[in-house]
């Protein structure tokens, strides 16, 4: 197939979206606006990039021309738009066929209800598309809720992890325990309250043997939050234990995941629809302990495949903590059942196929 992608190109999803499919042995083009240019993330060799003149917003409206001449020169198989607001704007606009929308999260549950203008621009562009597809079926079910269309006629494409790259390794540790998040430093993924955990886990669980507690709390990622998180961590005077390791690229993060023994999934807002951090950490046999968003409780199973406890509350976070952190056995017990849940509903590969599917029937009822 030839596919037409239109999407960020640094954002790790397009990155993996792209390069995947090439390797399948499609041909695929990415098209992305210029201030979205590809960054730490690399695409293959084999994928066809094409910047688009005008930077976003604007450019989502203004490079259409451009994006008209690009498809009637590469003749695609099938044009795919990942998130629904820009890049589906775009879409929508050069009127093309087959032509599909991959929602994201904050495109559905976030942008149609900041003014009344948005709300009209997302349910054009889910209605402009032949079809649509969603990472989880909550997110499926929110997006039905702005077209008013059955939740099931929208397409599961989860964004899993690669089982071959992501799995446990035998790493020499010390006798630390090391907690660890994966997230951009935004209030909405709620790192606060992960470091307020630690903090009461100290402080408090572990107050009568403080000293000889030994724990890290490493934290990846960057964001217009991490000043603030910086200074709370020294207000509580948790230097010692908490550290920022910055951003790193995706083919880094299986290293980083197996340094840790517990994974926090910290996220305050439902417009966390699915969350791959979460997933990577499952298939390298790492416990996770997540809020109960609805990304993560269909994630973990509701609770089979991972603990949940409510979001933003850093105490019960601090307790779950606390028991794995003393009982080795429920790590790696937890850590099996886990990479059995990736293996069998999140394997990229097996994803990647779904939508290869996805694409052909889309091509075939153009057709007729």
């Amino acid at each position: 197939m030839k596919i037409l992608l239109l999407a960020s190109g640094r954002d790790i999803h397009s990155v993996r979206w792209a390069n995947q499919l090439s390797r399948n042995g499609n041909t695929v083009h990415l098209c992305y606006v210029s201030n979205q240019k590809p960054s730490i993330d690399k695409f293959d060799d084999n994928v066809f990039l094409h910047e688009l003149k005008f930077p976003a917003p604007i450019g989502y409206y203004l490079n259409v021309y451009q994006l008209r001449k690009i498809i009637k020169n590469i003749k695609p198989d099938i044009l795919n738009a990942h998130y629904a607001s820009g890049y589906g704007t775009l879409g929508r606009l050069t009127g093309y066929s087959p032509y599909l929308i991959s929602v994201y999260g904050g495109d559905v549950y976030d942008f149609p209800y900041q003014s009344r203008i948005n709300m009209e621009i997302i349910k054009k562009n889910l209605k402009a598309a032949d079809s649509i597809a969603s990472t989880s079926y909550a997110m499926a079910r929110q997006t039905s809720k702005l077209i008013n269309c059955r939740a099931e006629d929208i397409y599961i494409t989860p964004f899993g992890v690669d089982t071959k790259q992501f799995y446990k390794r035998n790493m020499n540790k010390g006798n630390e325990i090391v907690i660890g998040s994966i997230k951009k430093l935004t209030p909405k993924y709620g790192i606060k309250y992960g470091i307020l955990a630690i903090n009461y886990l100290v402080n408090n669980l572990f107050a009568e043997n403080k000293k000889n507690t030994k724990i890290k709390y490493l934290i990846y990622g960057e964001g217009p939050e991490r000043a603030e998180l910086e200074q709370l961590v020294k207000d509580l005077n948790l230097q010692d234990i908490i550290e920022f390791k910055g951003r790193i690229p995706n083919n880094l993060v299986p290293q980083a995941l197996n340094e840790f023994d517990i994974f926090l999934g910290t996220s305050v807002l439902d417009s966390e629809s699915f969350g791959v951090a979460v997933v990577e950490a499952m298939a390298c046999e790492v416990p996770v302990i997540v809020t109960d968003v609805d990304g993560f409780k269909e994630v973990v199973d509701n609770g089979k495949a991972g603990i949940m406890v409510p979001r933003k509350d850093y105490k019960a976070m601090a307790e779950q903590i606390y028991k794995l952190v003393k009982d080795s056995e429920l790590r790696v017990k937890l850590g099996k059942v886990e990479r059995e849940r990736v293996i069998e509903k999140y394997n990229w590969i097996d994803n990647v196929k779904e939508m290869e599917y996805i694409y052909s029937q889309l091509i075939a009822k153009t057709k007729k």
